[in-house]
């Protein structure tokens, strides 16, 4: 009778219990994003090639409720990363005051080749990423880091000089954090189906913050190549004009202004007229002009009498008029001289 006696005050104990461990339905996982650092791109060449950065993107989970101690919870992530203003994704897009658009990807891996979109997007998914919170952690926070790799894109030619600014759209339909998580006593679960489904309770989405993103364009000037300007074969009484025309080419960012300059060459000594050289010793003058009249003469002195012209961030040409004049009879010979071309931006 001893033993039966045993056995009745055990389930009677048992059935006592049971209340107490109702209350742990009222436990909970919560999960946020903690910070979220901007993309700086720095300086931006839109004729060379990419340019890349990085930011920091910080979420924290914690587990608390009622005998919490004795559970674990198992929680999948889905992080999205929000739009641009214009609400694109890829590519989001930065803007500068004249209303130019730099373009932009973010990307969830180093080599940068899988966009890093939101949830519910078939083409460009969010950033998945599990975390268990483990016995013993009962009100405890789990942190963790992600890395988002951003690249502007190669082949923009037609951005001008000026900063460009951009948001990466904050709250629950931009960058945000959406989780499902499994309560397991003594951590023996395993994790739901995915971060919208199959948890313990309703999945959550919780908004994060906007970001920024910055670049800058400065100006940039190239000059391509100069052709020959030949005059051919003149007479040597030079008793009339003698006209022909070259090309300089030069590659300007978009909207830059510049001026193209040339000296007065190799063989103008002490003064301004240029002269072309054989190898007498002789010489025989001539003059380069910016226009097609031949009154405006081309120098090198900045705002005076330089050509003038504004980047299209492709390859423009400018046209040098070149012209012998009258001038007394030169021995026959070849003439030549070296012009320096300088582009000032």
């Amino acid at each position: 009778m001893q033993a039966f006696a045993v056995k009745w005050l055990a389930l009677i104990l048992l059935a006592c219990a049971a209340p107490f461990a109702a209350p742990r339905a009222q436990a909970t996982t919560t999960c946020s994003i903690t910070s979220v650092t901007n993309f700086a791109f720095g300086a931006v060449d839109p004729t060379a090639g990419t340019v890349d950065t990085t930011a920091t993107i910080g979420y924290s989970c914690t587990y608390s409720g009622f005998l919490g101690i004795l559970y674990g919870s198992y929680i999948n992530m889905c992080v999205s990363l929000g739009q641009d203003t214009l609400g694109n994704l890829a590519p989001r897009t930065m803007v500068d005051p004249l209303g130019d658009r730099m373009q932009y990807n973010v990307y969830k891996d180093p080599t940068r080749t899988a966009i890093w979109g939101v949830v519910n997007n078939v083409t460009y998914a969010p950033f998945f990423v599990t975390a268990q919170v483990p016995l013993l952690n009962n009100g405890s926070a789990i942190t963790g880091t992600l890395t988002a790799y951003g690249r502007v894109t190669a082949g923009q030619s037609t951005l001008s000089p000026g900063p460009y600014t951009g948001t990466i759209a904050g709250g629950t339909s931009g960058t945000a954090l959406t989780y499902s998580y499994n309560e397991a006593l003594l951590s023996l679960g395993t994790y739901p189906a995915s971060c919208t489904a199959g948890g313990t309770a309703a999945a959550a989405t919780v908004a994060g913050p906007s970001t920024n993103v910055t670049a800058s364009v400065a100006a940039k000037c190239t000059v391509g190549t100069a052709t020959d300007l030949n005059f051919g074969s003149v007479s040597g009484l030079l008793r009339t004009n003698t006209d022909q025309t070259s090309l300089i080419r030069a590659t300007c960012t978009n909207r830059a202004a510049y001026q193209v300059g040339l000296d007065n060459g190799q063989n103008a000594g002490s003064t301004s007229i240029r002269r072309m050289a054989s190898g007498t010793g002789t010489f025989v003058t001539y003059e380069l002009y910016r226009d097609t009249g031949r009154t405006q003469r081309w120098g090198n002195t900045v705002n005076t009498d330089t050509a003038t012209a504004s980047g299209s961030g492709s390859e423009q040409t400018l046209t040098v008029y070149g012209r012998v004049p009258t001038q007394p009879a030169a021995v026959a010979g070849s003439y030549s001289d070296i012009i320096k071309v300088t582009i000032t931006y």
